[in-house]
């Protein structure tokens, strides 16, 4: 089952109300990326390759040509026990031609998380905008998690 916006947004620092959804908390743009080096995946480990920020303009907009991008959320997020993360797009990023690609969050995930935006036609975003939202679903699991991305850019 899936847990309400209110209950969601006991687990995320650094929200508003206007980002309570009824079903999840929308979470906001921090930071765009581009991977500038590759990584490496393998059987016996992972590196992620060198990466650096796009850079907003004075008035903190990105603008964004066609391609793949790392984006930041600015909030911070803690999966409680119990539970598991889905993250999905805003349908505003669908509607201009992006897509926002995410990964499941496991229960005892804390940090200020990332996916992989594409971009299929250019297009502008504000730091701030509200970009994805966040749901949490009651889940079984065996043990939480405690790996490599475990509290990543809380120290920022």
């Amino acid at each position: 089952m899936f847990r309400s916006g209110s209950f969601a947004a006991s687990h995320i620092d650094a929200i508003d109300d206007e980002q309570v959804q009824p079903n999840g908390v929308d979470l906001t743009l921090g930071d765009v990326l581009e991977q500038t080096e590759p990584g490496f995946v393998g059987t016996d480990g992972k590196t992620v390759g060198e990466r650096e920020s796009v850079g907003a303009d004075a008035d903190d907009i990105f603008r964004l040509d066609t391609g793949g991008y790392i984006l930041q959320y600015a909030e911070t997020i803690a999966i409680p026990e119990g539970h598991v993360g889905f993250l999905y797009p805003r349908s505003t990023l669908m509607r201009n031609s992006c897509m926002l690609n995410t990964a499941v969050w496991d229960a005892g995930y804390e940090g200020k998380g990332e996916g992989l935006l594409q971009v299929h036609h250019p297009v502008r975003l504000e730091r701030g905008a509200r970009v994805a939202q966040l749901v949490l679903a009651e889940a079984s699991h065996d043990d939480v998690y405690d790996g490599s991305y475990q509290r990543e850019r809380l120290d920022e």
